[in-house]
């Protein structure tokens, strides 16, 4: 709905959270010279803005502003040198992005911060300059020799990360999708960050006030806490939220924010086409080593790309096996919400699968001394059933394993995995080769890669997660249609998976079949007229790995390389296609994104339902086809035997 500017000539600020006048609020409105270090466009609308509001006057953000914004940064990154991100603030402010609605305003947008901050490296608060490279020998050729700097990660996103000690970062990229979501969030930490500095510095005793010393449970430091955080406009939930990602370090953090305004110098080392490709080679050599190395080059392949941890888990048996420890240490009360929920769920006062909430507690078990010894011999186990995991070596951060189906102890999976005929697996030839799902156009690549050199492939599986336009967080979604927006093609598809797949193993969301999904450029490139675009179009789902992974697939069935534009009909393919996602953010309710919460352990839920269907799907497949070959064995046999009967 159309919104209009503020016309009374001054500033448009924002509410303080508490529902407080802003302490600093005359200092912020008055010092025009704040503003426009803030980089806050005078206008301050943002796409939470309501539609009622707007004059003709003003232009919402839409696909022209993204495309102008991507269009900036990649002419920019031409540049041999050094480029300030500075530039980049007025578009990146243009194209008014849903998971940064409160970019303009003068008071922090803690989900958008908070999004940025769990995908960018802890040592990103030291850092002002950012390289990044397509491979090693890339930065090794212009003087940084990464390879000795600390390995450093991101909690919420998988890539490879290298931290001098100093004030560098440097990052492999591993396709264009990687600096569509590099820099937006990059660009949206410095603004959040610099709004944050000013707050700090509107009055000098906020800065006395984080460098107070003193005993962290006495009612007055609570109290200083209290007035640090109503001087930042910080939401108690969101105060708290920064409390558990940085730790003992939020008020260090904060100190060190208070003492400079953040301007980040960025400097790409040259990339292109070939060396994405070379990339992709070198992150598959150690896979295929693994598969030459146990003759299983030849086999018959099941492709997944989902996770490292629920098609492990519900295979190998490792952790159900442990059922007495994880319980024992659940009602330890050394956390007290896995020993209330594993008390709910035992006397079924909750909803919930008991093996979901066994995988949960293992993540924390780890952490203990029988939880270390058991991952010390877990590798072993698992390769005594034909497990074998590859981690990632080079540019691209995604781990795989590979699984034979043979070798598996039918006893031991998931009771929900389980089947008529199981022991027929013992007779089949077919591996699973499951990665670590990419990031968008990334995924293109890997697929090509597989496809060059494994050519009997049975079934292409992709689970991801996704925003949802018409479902809650949670659900899953099963689209039979797919636009990619780095191609321009739909495709439409048969899907192989529909709701009562996944049903029967969800217990706190709903499924929604026939689908369509677009596949995006970036998180932080999608606005409420993008939104608004698709949603008209019925597409209701947003993520960034299918349309990759089907021009991939186009290039497995046709002579040219994926076109641009068209609509393809995979209606009908030599082998099984399923798509499903599961909805981790809706960007049509107000903070609920990404940045705005976490999954936690209803988010193994959807996850895991989807790993049951898929991995259901693909036991089924295989027992037939192992079936059939042994009735066609059979055949000549039982017809010796009628002719012999005849004479």
């Amino acid at each position: 709905m159309p919104r209009k500017n503020n016309t009374t000539g001054e500033q448009n600020t924002t509410p303080d959270p508490d529902d407080a006048q802003p302490h600093n609020y005359k200092y912020l409105h008055d010092n025009s010279e704040i503003e426009e270090a803030l980089d806050v466009h005078p206008t301050t609308h943002t796409a939470a803005t309501t539609s009622f509001e707007q004059n003709d006057e003003h232009h919402e953000a839409g696909k022209r502003d993204v495309e102008m914004y991507i269009r900036t940064y990649n002419t920019l990154l031409r540049s041999s040198g050094e480029i300030s991100l500075k530039a980049l603030v007025q578009a990146h402010y243009n194209i008014d992005s849903s998971l940064h609605p409160e970019a303009r305003s003068p008071y922090p947008d803690m989900s958008a911060f908070i999004y940025s901050v769990l995908r960018l490296p802890a040592a990103i608060i030291n850092c002002n300059l950012v390289l990044l490279g397509q491979a090693e020998e890339m930065f090794v050729q212009q003087g940084f020799h990464v390879d000795s700097w600390e390995a450093v990660t991101a909690s919420a996103r998988r890539r490879k990360w290298f931290y001098d000690g100093k004030e560098t970062l440097a990052a492999y990229v591993a396709s264009v999708s990687d600096t569509d979501d590099i820099i937006p969030i990059l660009v949206a930490f410095q603004i959040e960050w610099n709004k944050i500095y000013y707050l700090l510095n509107a009055d000098h005793t906020t800065m006395q006030l984080l460098e107070t010393r003193m005993d962290r449970t006495s009612p007055v430091f609570a109290e200083i806490t209290k007035v640090l955080r109503e001087r930042l406009h910080i939401r108690l939930d969101d105060w708290r939220r920064l409390e558990v990602i940085w730790g003992d370090h939020l008020w260090e953090n904060l100190h060190k924010i208070g003492r400079e305004r953040k301007s980040f110098a960025l400097r790409f080392l040259g990339g292109s086409h070939v060396g994405y490709v070379r990339a992709t080679r070198q992150w598959w050599s150690p896979v295929e080593n693994l598969l030459d190395a146990r003759a299983l080059q030849d086999r018959p392949v099941y492709f997944v790309s989902s996770n490292t941890h629920s098609l492990v888990n519900l295979m190998s048996g490792s952790l159900l096996n442990r059922e007495d420890e994880l319980t024992k240490f659940a009602l330890s009360d050394q956390d007290p919400y896995l020993a209330d929920e594993c008390r709910k769920l035992q006397q079924g006062i909750v909803p919930g699968n008991w093996q979901n909430f066994l995988y949960f507690v293992a993540r924390e078990w780890v952490r203990t001394p029988a939880g270390k010894e058991f991952a010390r011999n877990r590798l072993r186990e698992e390769q005594e059933r034909g497990i074998w995991h590859v981690g990632a070596r080079h540019g691209l951060e995604i781990d795989a394993q590979i699984f034979e189906l043979a070798k598996l102890n039918q006893t031991e999976i998931d009771p929900r995995c389980r089947m008529p005929f199981m022991d027929y697996l013992a007779k089949s030839q077919a591996i699973i080769l499951n990665i670590d799902y990419p990031l968008g156009m990334a995924a293109y690549r890997m697929m090509r890669e597989i496809m060059e050199n494994l050519t009997n492939i049975r079934g292409i599986y992709i689970l991801g997660k996704a925003a949802t336009l018409n479902g809650s967080i949670g659900d899953v979604m099963i689209s039979n249609v797919v636009l990619d927006e780095h191609s321009q093609n739909t495709y439409w598809l048969d899907n192989c998976f529909v709701a009562q797949d996944v049903q029967p193993y969800l217990i706190y969301g709903s499924v929604l079949d026939n689908q369509k999904a677009v596949s995006g450029q970036g998180t932080y490139l999608q606005n409420r007229q993008y939104y608004d675009f698709y949603y008209l179009a019925n597409y209701t789902v947003i993520e960034m790995e299918s349309g990759p992974y089907l021009n991939a697939v186009y290039e497995d069935q046709y002579l040219t390389r994926y076109p641009v534009g068209e609509n393809i009909n995979f209606a009908r393919l030599p082998y099984d296609l399923g798509i499903l996602h599961y909805a981790s953010d809706t960007p049509y309710t107000r903070g609920k994104n990404l940045g705005a919460g976490s999954l936690s352990y209803f988010g193994m839920d959807s996850t895991y339902a989807n790993s049951v269907a898929i991995l259901r799907h693909i036991f089924e497949n295989e027992i037939n086809f192992v079936q059939q070959q042994i009735t066609r064995q059979l055949e000549p046999v039982e017809e010796q035997k009628s002719v012999t009967k005849v004479s």
